[in-house]
């Protein structure tokens, strides 16, 4: 039986464990809310793109019992047949807590195996990419904002706060345009807690100019919503591609953190190298 949202850690109370425990990790399949954007196969969506994901709270033990602390940056491929629900990747990464191991490469092997697994569970083999930051490395973590034109800055009125697909529209008829539009006003709320998820995104585009203050209006359509993040993201790619027909698109949203974790979904149409995963001042 697949695991569902209802039957995962969200919302429960839960301890974990105080050793490592890669049983922990709660793996949930994409294609049930794909298939609501009329997507049959997982395989064969019309984007590319990865999962960034942050982790600010990884420990574990030396040999000798001395904590260790790192930052840990976790890649996965949206191609993966599943998702990681967050709350258990959390209860995973704790696990780690009062455990020993010999370096932090065995602990990087260890995170790249077990959420491999998990996230590839049911489908063709695969990989995720994993990079740890031990202490003398983060003085170089940077804060960016995303780049592109703030369509925050228009005076606008608002009025649906369920998706709305239909407020978007764009100039058919006039001459295609390249642009990269941003917006911080990206709130959604967790699909099993109903509790908030605040995001900024980006989207870059060619083709037809896309309405900006009906773009705005769309994004913060989104501000009931009950998805999970990655969920968000596809849907308002299929939704713009649908109704705006761009002839090349990418979107990126960048979610504050919660519980030490933060994601960032990217989809693009046309492969290419991913967003270099430095946070927002907001994570």
């Amino acid at each position: 039986m697949d695991n569902t949202p209802e039957q995962s850690p969200l919302g429960r109370a839960a301890g974990g464990s105080t050793h490592y425990d890669p049983g922990l990790l709660y793996p949930i399949a994409r294609q049930a809310k794909r298939a609501e954007l009329g997507l049959s196969d997982v395989r064969q969506a019309p984007f590319f793109g990865a999962d960034l994901w942050t982790a600010y709270e990884l420990s574990w033990l030396t040999p000798r019992g001395k904590p260790q602390v790192a930052i840990a940056h976790v890649t996965v491929p949206c191609e993966s047949p599943n998702i990681v629900e967050s709350k258990s990747f959390k209860l995973y990464l704790n696990s780690f807590g009062n455990t020993a191991f010999a370096s932090a490469d065995e602990v990087r092997e260890r995170i790249r195996a077990d959420v491999g697994e998990a996230v590839w569970r049911g489908g063709a083999a695969g990989s995720v990419g994993v990079r740890i930051l031990l202490p003398e490395a983060f003085e170089r973590e940077r804060v960016v904002e995303l780049e592109g034109l703030s369509l925050d800055r228009l005076d606008i009125e608002c009025g649906h706060y369920t998706p709305a697909p239909e407020l978007l529209t764009a100039a058919f008829d006039e001459q295609p345009v390249e642009e990269v539009l941003v917006s911080n006003l990206l709130k959604s709320n967790c699909l099993v807690t109903g509790q908030p998820d605040w995001g900024s995104v980006q989207i870059r585009y060619s083709g037809p100019q896309i309405d900006q203050g009906q773009l705005l209006r769309y994004l913060v359509s989104f501000r009931n919503h009950n998805e999970f993040h990655e969920q968000c993201v596809e849907r308002i790619f299929m939704d713009i591609r649908a109704r705006c027909r761009p002839v090349k698109l990418a979107v990126y949203a960048r979610y504050t953190r919660r519980g030490g974790l933060d994601i960032n979904p990217f989809r693009t149409s046309h492969p290419g190298a991913l967003p270099v995963n430095v946070r927002t001042a907001r994570q």
